[in-house]
Protein backbone atom coordinates (compact mmCIF):
# COMPACT_ATOMS: atom_id res chain seq x y z
CA UNK A 1 0.00 0.00 0.00
CA UNK A 2 1.31 3.46 -0.91
CA UNK A 3 2.01 5.66 2.12
CA UNK A 4 0.62 9.20 1.93
CA UNK A 5 2.80 11.99 3.36
CA UNK A 6 1.17 15.32 4.14
CA UNK A 7 1.34 18.36 6.38
CA UNK A 8 -1.31 20.71 7.72
CA UNK A 9 -4.25 22.38 6.03
CA UNK A 10 -3.62 25.77 4.36
CA UNK A 11 -0.16 24.52 3.32
CA UNK A 12 2.75 26.90 3.54
CA UNK A 13 6.22 26.26 2.14
CA UNK A 14 7.21 23.81 4.90
CA UNK A 15 3.99 21.78 4.61
CA UNK A 16 4.43 21.73 0.83
CA UNK A 17 8.15 21.05 0.62
CA UNK A 18 8.75 18.71 3.55
CA UNK A 19 6.42 15.96 2.25
CA UNK A 20 8.39 16.10 -1.02
CA UNK A 21 11.73 15.86 0.82
CA UNK A 22 10.66 12.96 3.03
CA UNK A 23 9.02 11.08 0.17
CA UNK A 24 12.30 11.29 -1.78
CA UNK A 25 14.18 9.89 1.20
CA UNK A 26 11.80 7.00 1.88
CA UNK A 27 11.45 6.06 -1.80
CA UNK A 28 15.07 6.46 -2.88
CA UNK A 29 17.01 5.49 0.23
CA UNK A 30 14.61 3.17 2.07
CA UNK A 31 12.95 1.59 -0.96
CA UNK A 32 9.44 2.38 0.22
CA UNK A 33 6.36 3.38 -1.78
CA UNK A 34 5.26 6.85 -0.71
CA UNK A 35 3.71 9.91 -2.29
CA UNK A 36 3.63 13.54 -1.07
CA UNK A 37 0.17 15.11 -0.78
CA UNK A 38 -1.36 18.50 0.04
CA UNK A 39 -4.34 19.39 2.23
CA UNK A 40 -5.15 22.50 0.24
CA UNK A 41 -3.76 24.90 -2.34
CA UNK A 42 -0.19 25.99 -1.51
CA UNK A 43 0.36 29.68 -0.82
CA UNK A 44 2.11 31.93 -3.31
CA UNK A 45 5.55 31.43 -1.80
CA UNK A 46 5.20 27.65 -1.87
CA UNK A 47 3.99 27.82 -5.48
CA UNK A 48 7.06 29.91 -6.36
CA UNK A 49 9.34 27.33 -4.72
CA UNK A 50 7.77 24.48 -6.70
CA UNK A 51 8.28 26.37 -9.96
CA UNK A 52 11.77 27.60 -9.07
CA UNK A 53 13.05 24.07 -8.41
CA UNK A 54 11.03 22.34 -11.14
CA UNK A 55 9.08 20.28 -8.63
CA UNK A 56 5.71 18.75 -9.40
CA UNK A 57 2.96 20.10 -7.17
CA UNK A 58 1.75 17.26 -4.93
CA UNK A 59 -1.79 16.13 -5.54
CA UNK A 60 -4.60 17.43 -3.36
CA UNK A 61 -5.77 14.90 -0.78
CA UNK A 62 -9.51 15.51 -0.97
CA UNK A 63 -10.48 12.41 1.03
CA UNK A 64 -8.29 10.34 3.34
CA UNK A 65 -9.40 6.70 2.99
CA UNK A 66 -10.02 4.91 6.28
CA UNK A 67 -7.10 2.66 7.05
CA UNK A 68 -4.74 4.41 4.64
CA UNK A 69 -1.05 4.35 5.59
CA UNK A 70 0.11 7.90 6.22
CA UNK A 71 2.89 10.03 7.67
CA UNK A 72 2.13 13.47 9.09
CA UNK A 73 4.72 16.25 8.94
CA UNK A 74 4.83 19.85 10.18
CA UNK A 75 1.92 19.37 12.58
CA UNK A 76 0.58 17.01 15.21
CA UNK A 77 -2.69 18.86 15.67
CA UNK A 78 -5.84 16.89 14.68
CA UNK A 79 -7.66 20.19 13.99
CA UNK A 80 -5.23 20.81 11.10
CA UNK A 81 -5.64 17.33 9.60
CA UNK A 82 -8.41 15.36 7.88
CA UNK A 83 -11.39 14.78 10.17
CA UNK A 84 -10.92 11.01 9.98
CA UNK A 85 -7.18 11.04 10.70
CA UNK A 86 -7.70 8.68 13.65
CA UNK A 87 -9.28 6.14 11.30
CA UNK A 88 -6.15 6.09 9.13
CA UNK A 89 -3.03 4.03 9.82
CA UNK A 90 -0.69 6.76 11.04
CA UNK A 91 2.90 5.49 10.83
CA UNK A 92 5.00 8.49 11.86
CA UNK A 93 5.00 12.16 12.83
CA UNK A 94 7.83 14.60 12.13
CA UNK A 95 7.18 18.04 13.56
CA UNK A 96 8.57 21.13 15.26
CA UNK A 97 5.44 22.39 17.05
CA UNK A 98 4.28 21.80 20.58
CA UNK A 99 2.58 18.48 21.31
CA UNK A 100 -1.17 19.03 21.10
CA UNK A 101 -2.65 15.60 21.72
CA UNK A 102 -5.76 13.94 20.33
CA UNK A 103 -4.23 11.66 17.71
CA UNK A 104 -4.87 7.94 18.07
CA UNK A 105 -2.88 5.24 16.25
CA UNK A 106 -3.32 1.59 15.38
CA UNK A 107 -0.06 0.72 17.11
CA UNK A 108 3.31 2.18 18.15
CA UNK A 109 4.66 4.77 15.72
CA UNK A 110 7.81 6.81 15.14
CA UNK A 111 7.44 10.35 16.51
CA UNK A 112 10.11 13.02 16.12
CA UNK A 113 9.32 16.47 17.52
CA UNK A 114 12.31 18.75 17.99
CA UNK A 115 12.67 22.41 19.02
CA UNK A 116 13.92 23.60 15.66
CA UNK A 117 12.46 26.24 13.35
CA UNK A 118 11.53 23.91 10.52
CA UNK A 119 10.46 20.35 9.78
CA UNK A 120 12.95 20.16 6.91
CA UNK A 121 15.83 20.78 9.33
CA UNK A 122 14.71 17.76 11.35
CA UNK A 123 14.50 15.66 8.18
CA UNK A 124 18.07 16.54 7.20
CA UNK A 125 19.19 15.42 10.66
CA UNK A 126 17.23 12.18 10.46
CA UNK A 127 18.80 11.38 7.09
CA UNK A 128 22.33 12.10 8.22
CA UNK A 129 24.93 14.14 6.33
CA UNK A 130 25.99 11.32 3.99
CA UNK A 131 22.45 10.67 2.76
CA UNK A 132 21.46 14.35 2.69
CA UNK A 133 24.39 15.01 0.37
CA UNK A 134 22.82 12.58 -2.13
CA UNK A 135 19.66 14.65 -2.49
CA UNK A 136 19.16 16.02 -6.02
CA UNK A 137 19.44 19.78 -6.30
CA UNK A 138 15.67 20.20 -6.53
CA UNK A 139 15.17 18.32 -3.25
CA UNK A 140 17.93 20.34 -1.61
CA UNK A 141 16.21 23.45 -2.97
CA UNK A 142 12.93 22.39 -1.41
CA UNK A 143 14.58 21.83 1.99
CA UNK A 144 16.47 25.12 1.79
CA UNK A 145 13.27 26.98 0.91
CA UNK A 146 11.35 25.41 3.79
CA UNK A 147 13.92 26.53 6.34
CA UNK A 148 14.30 30.04 4.91
CA UNK A 149 10.53 30.42 4.95
CA UNK A 150 9.99 29.20 8.50
CA UNK A 151 12.90 31.26 9.86
CA UNK A 152 11.96 34.33 7.78
CA UNK A 153 15.59 34.27 6.62
CA UNK A 154 16.78 34.01 10.24
CA UNK A 155 14.61 36.92 11.49
CA UNK A 156 12.11 34.73 13.33
CA UNK A 157 12.73 34.10 17.04
CA UNK A 158 12.18 30.39 16.34
CA UNK A 159 15.48 30.30 14.43
CA UNK A 160 18.24 28.17 15.94
CA UNK A 161 21.94 28.09 15.14
CA UNK A 162 21.42 24.62 13.72
CA UNK A 163 18.78 25.86 11.26
CA UNK A 164 21.25 28.51 10.08
CA UNK A 165 24.02 25.92 9.77
CA UNK A 166 21.87 23.65 7.61
CA UNK A 167 20.77 26.54 5.37
CA UNK A 168 24.35 27.67 4.81
CA UNK A 169 25.43 24.14 3.91
CA UNK A 170 22.57 23.66 1.43
CA UNK A 171 23.05 27.12 -0.08
CA UNK A 172 26.75 26.42 -0.57
CA UNK A 173 26.04 23.13 -2.33
CA UNK A 174 23.47 24.86 -4.56
CA UNK A 175 25.57 27.98 -5.15
CA UNK A 176 22.66 30.09 -3.90
CA UNK A 177 22.95 33.59 -2.43
CA UNK A 178 20.80 33.27 0.70
CA UNK A 179 19.68 36.90 0.94
CA UNK A 180 18.90 37.23 -2.76
CA UNK A 181 16.94 33.99 -2.88
CA UNK A 182 15.03 34.80 0.32
CA UNK A 183 14.07 38.16 -1.21
CA UNK A 184 12.61 36.33 -4.22
CA UNK A 185 10.64 34.01 -1.95
CA UNK A 186 9.27 36.85 0.16
CA UNK A 187 8.33 38.85 -2.93
CA UNK A 188 6.29 35.88 -4.12
CA UNK A 189 4.70 35.55 -0.68
CA UNK A 190 3.79 39.25 -0.72
CA UNK A 191 1.91 39.06 -4.02
CA UNK A 192 -1.63 38.55 -2.75
CA UNK A 193 -3.45 40.63 -5.34
CA UNK A 194 -5.38 37.75 -6.87
CA UNK A 195 -6.78 36.44 -3.59
CA UNK A 196 -10.16 37.33 -2.15
CA UNK A 197 -10.47 38.58 1.42
CA UNK A 198 -11.73 35.20 2.59
CA UNK A 199 -8.81 33.44 0.91
CA UNK A 200 -6.34 35.80 2.60
CA UNK A 201 -7.91 35.19 5.98
CA UNK A 202 -7.60 31.42 5.53
CA UNK A 203 -4.29 31.33 3.65
CA UNK A 204 -1.98 30.82 6.64
CA UNK A 205 -4.22 30.21 9.61
CA UNK A 206 -4.61 27.87 12.55
CA UNK A 207 -7.49 27.12 14.91
CA UNK A 208 -6.89 27.96 18.57
CA UNK A 209 -9.14 28.26 21.61
CA UNK A 210 -8.73 30.79 24.42
CA UNK A 211 -10.98 29.55 27.16
CA UNK A 212 -14.43 29.22 25.64
CA UNK A 213 -13.58 31.47 22.68
CA UNK A 214 -12.59 29.75 19.42
CA UNK A 215 -10.26 31.64 17.10
CA UNK A 216 -8.85 31.38 13.61
CA UNK A 217 -5.41 32.93 14.00
CA UNK A 218 -4.27 34.13 10.58
CA UNK A 219 -0.82 35.44 9.71
CA UNK A 220 0.27 37.16 6.50
CA UNK A 221 4.04 37.50 6.25
CA UNK A 222 5.01 40.14 3.72
CA UNK A 223 7.63 42.65 2.64
CA UNK A 224 4.81 44.94 1.46
CA UNK A 225 2.41 45.28 4.41
CA UNK A 226 0.80 48.42 2.99
CA UNK A 227 -0.65 46.33 0.16
CA UNK A 228 -2.54 44.18 2.66
CA UNK A 229 -3.42 47.00 5.04
CA UNK A 230 -4.94 48.98 2.17
CA UNK A 231 -7.63 46.30 2.20
CA UNK A 232 -8.22 46.37 5.96
CA UNK A 233 -11.80 47.63 5.77
CA UNK A 234 -12.93 44.86 3.45
CA UNK A 235 -10.85 42.28 5.33
CA UNK A 236 -12.51 43.22 8.62
CA UNK A 237 -15.92 43.13 6.98
CA UNK A 238 -15.18 39.59 5.75
CA UNK A 239 -14.04 38.34 9.16
CA UNK A 240 -17.54 37.72 10.47
CA UNK A 241 -18.49 35.72 7.37
CA UNK A 242 -15.34 33.58 7.54
CA UNK A 243 -15.83 33.04 11.27
CA UNK A 244 -19.41 31.89 10.75
CA UNK A 245 -18.50 29.59 7.86
CA UNK A 246 -15.55 28.08 9.74
CA UNK A 247 -17.34 27.65 13.05
CA UNK A 248 -15.20 30.00 15.13
CA UNK A 249 -16.04 33.02 17.23
CA UNK A 250 -13.44 35.38 15.80
CA UNK A 251 -10.83 35.66 13.06
CA UNK A 252 -7.57 37.37 14.00
CA UNK A 253 -5.31 38.76 11.27
CA UNK A 254 -1.67 39.60 12.02
CA UNK A 255 0.13 41.27 9.10
CA UNK A 256 3.81 40.52 9.73
CA UNK A 257 6.26 43.01 8.23
CA UNK A 258 9.31 40.83 7.56
CA UNK A 259 11.69 43.75 7.01
CA UNK A 260 10.56 45.96 9.92
CA UNK A 261 10.19 42.90 12.19
CA UNK A 262 6.78 43.81 13.55
CA UNK A 263 3.16 42.80 13.18
CA UNK A 264 0.01 44.85 12.68
CA UNK A 265 -3.16 43.34 14.16
CA UNK A 266 -6.50 44.34 12.66
CA UNK A 267 -8.95 45.35 15.39
CA UNK A 268 -12.53 45.07 14.10
CA UNK A 269 -14.34 45.00 17.45
CA UNK A 270 -14.16 45.19 21.24
CA UNK A 271 -13.30 41.50 21.59
CA UNK A 272 -10.11 41.84 19.55
CA UNK A 273 -9.28 45.13 21.30
CA UNK A 274 -9.46 43.36 24.67
CA UNK A 275 -7.43 40.44 23.36
CA UNK A 276 -4.70 42.73 22.01
CA UNK A 277 -4.45 44.66 25.25
CA UNK A 278 -4.35 41.58 27.47
CA UNK A 279 -2.15 39.48 25.22
CA UNK A 280 0.46 42.01 24.14
CA UNK A 281 0.16 44.85 26.69
CA UNK A 282 -0.83 47.03 23.75
CA UNK A 283 -2.54 50.41 23.81
CA UNK A 284 -5.21 50.09 21.13
CA UNK A 285 -6.58 53.20 19.47
CA UNK A 286 -8.42 52.74 16.22
CA UNK A 287 -8.83 49.65 14.09
CA UNK A 288 -5.18 48.53 13.94
CA UNK A 289 -2.37 48.16 16.44
CA UNK A 290 1.34 47.73 15.71
CA UNK A 291 3.12 45.06 17.76
CA UNK A 292 6.90 45.65 17.60
CA UNK A 293 9.06 42.53 17.47
CA UNK A 294 6.14 40.15 16.93
CA UNK A 295 7.11 37.76 14.12
CA UNK A 296 6.17 34.22 15.11
CA UNK A 297 2.70 32.80 15.59
CA UNK A 298 4.15 29.66 17.18
CA UNK A 299 6.45 31.37 19.69
CA UNK A 300 5.06 34.88 20.22
CA UNK A 301 1.38 35.01 19.24
CA UNK A 302 -0.33 31.74 20.20
CA UNK A 303 1.38 31.36 23.63
CA UNK A 304 0.38 34.90 24.64
CA UNK A 305 -3.26 34.96 23.58
CA UNK A 306 -5.51 35.83 26.50
CA UNK A 307 -8.99 37.21 27.11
Amino acid sequence: MTTLIFGHQAPDTDSTGSPIVWSWYLNTIKGQDTVPMLLGTPNTEAAFVLQRWNLDQPALLETLPDGADCIVVDTNNPAELPENINDANLLAIIDHHKLVGGLETKGPIDITIRPLACTATIMIDLMGDEVAAQMPDKIKGAALSCILSDTLAFRSPTTTEHDIEVVKKLAGELNIDIDAYAAEMFAAKSDVSRFSDAELLRMDSKRYDVGDTSLRVSVLETTAPDVVLARKDSLMHSMSTVAQEDGVDQVLLFVVDILQEQATLLVPNALVKTLAEKSFAANVEGDTVVLPGIMSRKKQIIPNLAL
